[in-house]
């Protein structure tokens, strides 16, 4: 079943922001220098690994999104479109992880989709 396994975290200044997240939630935070982009790692409730996350450069007006793990971005774009939602952000790869997109639902809130593939290029 779909569930979230990405939150995006925009930020004016993401060392900032990753150090406020790291002391209030505990996460851990490593700095990817490939993709300028702050990794973060997650814990739940009961000590499990939770969903993963990042923090980076805001683009725009950019807000928290959160990736739904799916089997196929194509094929839920497609239903997401067929519902009444739309794509704004094309799929693309992120090389050597997977796949993503953005969308909107019907009440103009945004998601991602993503896809994992260690052979995306």
């Amino acid at each position: 079943m779909p569930t979230i396994v990405h939150l995006d975290i925009p930020a004016d200044d993401p060392e900032r922001a990753s150090k406020f997240y790291s002391k209030l939630f505990d996460w851990n935070i490593e700095l990817n220098l490939e993709f300028e982009y702050y990794m973060v790692r997650t814990k739940g409730l009961d000590g499990a690994d939770g969903p993963g996350g990042g923090i980076g450069k805001r683009q725009g007006d950019q807000k928290i999104t959160a990736y739904i793990g799916v089997p196929s971005v194509d094929e839920y774009i497609a239903k997401v479109e067929s519902l009444g939602g739309k794509n704004i952000v094309p799929k693309m790869a992120v090389p050597g992880m997977g796949y993503l997109a953005v969308c909107l639902d019907t009440e103009d809130n945004t998601f991602g989709l993503w896809e994992d593939d260690p052979e995306a290029k």
